[in-house]
């Protein structure tokens, strides 16, 4: 018997979601599957709407995934306002949200992990070692459990996005994973559920982030094809704003690879610390 929370139905194991699936499928109805940490905010929305468009069904995943923090990470501060995500899910129109715990994702004895060599190594996979293999992990059973015919994940973690297609690719997996565009504040931030740990300070200096990127577009449009001083130019106006840059690159939107210089389509990549919170952001270069 599913749970009913905030006017969603809910599931707590793999058992039930693969039976609801089943008889979702067995009438004929596409399924779509949005996995999620929780902590919704109107970004996630984008994704359920994404979703909706590519199927009849969809199923939101709800699990603060403990494989993909880090021993000094923030799984145990991370927000879990769970019955306000449920409600928000019931107004966007999901139809079944999976909720399990550790201990159902994980039981005892666990032991098997995916990962995704190359795409994992730079960027994010430099400074936070065994998050991929988390993320790829907890995505492959979720996507084993949800029996869907596609997925959608933010393009605003775009390694991760590119990770996640390439398992699809590499494991034969029948799930077609799909790119959102990145959701944004009304002045240009990045959504993100980390954004509740930014002062009112830090929110207002972390504009600097999409301005800088925005700034490297209207370079590279300009004629700007040195990828070393683009490079200095945004991480320079972050630190200078207060922020902390973890990376920023320019790459190859496929293999993620640092480009040297702009002859092809191009992607800028940026982390930076503004207090407590880890913001990600990146957009296309076009020459």
């Amino acid at each position: 018997m599913l749970e009913r929370i905030g006017g969603v139905a809910v599931a707590r194991t793999p058992a039930q979601v693969r039976a609801w699936s089943q008889e979702v499928r067995a009438a004929g109805k596409r399924i779509a599957l949005v996995p999620t940490m929780g902590a919704l905010h109107a970004g996630h929305m984008t994704l359920v709407d994404t979703a909706r468009a590519h199927a009849e069904a969809v199923i939101v995943s709800i699990f603060v995934n403990p494989m993909q923090f880090g021993p000094k990470e923030d799984f145990s501060a991370y927000p879990r306002p769970f019955a306000d995500d449920c409600a928000r899910c019931a107004h966007q129109g999901v139809d079944l949200v999976y909720a399990p715990t550790p201990e159902t994702m994980y039981p005892r004895g666990f032991q098997s992990h995916v990962e995704v060599e190359q795409l994992t190594q730079g960027l994010c996979g430099a400074a936070r070692p065994a998050h991929f293999r988390g993320v790829t992990t907890v995505v492959l059973k979720l996507l084993n459990i949800a029996l869907a015919d596609v997925a959608v994940f933010g393009e605003k973690d775009y390694q991760q996005l590119q990770a996640l297609k390439r398992m699809a690719l590499d494991l034969d997996h029948p799930t077609r994973i799909l790119g959102a565009p990145i959701a944004r504040e009304p002045d240009g931030l990045a959504m993100s559920s980390r954004n509740v740990y930014l002062t009112a300070d830090e929110r207002q200096a972390a504009l600097v982030i999409v301005r800088s990127l925005r700034a490297a577009q209207a370079q590279v449009r300009a004629g700007e094809r040195d990828v070393p001083q683009l490079i200095a130019t945004l991480a320079a106006a972050m630190t200078k704003a207060g922020g902390r840059v973890d990376y920023a690159q320019i790459v190859d939107p496929q293999s993620l690879q640092p480009l040297e210089t702009l002859d092809r389509p191009a992607r800028v990549i940026v982390a930076t610390w503004f207090g407590r919170a880890r913001l990600l952001d990146n957009m296309d270069l076009l020459p």
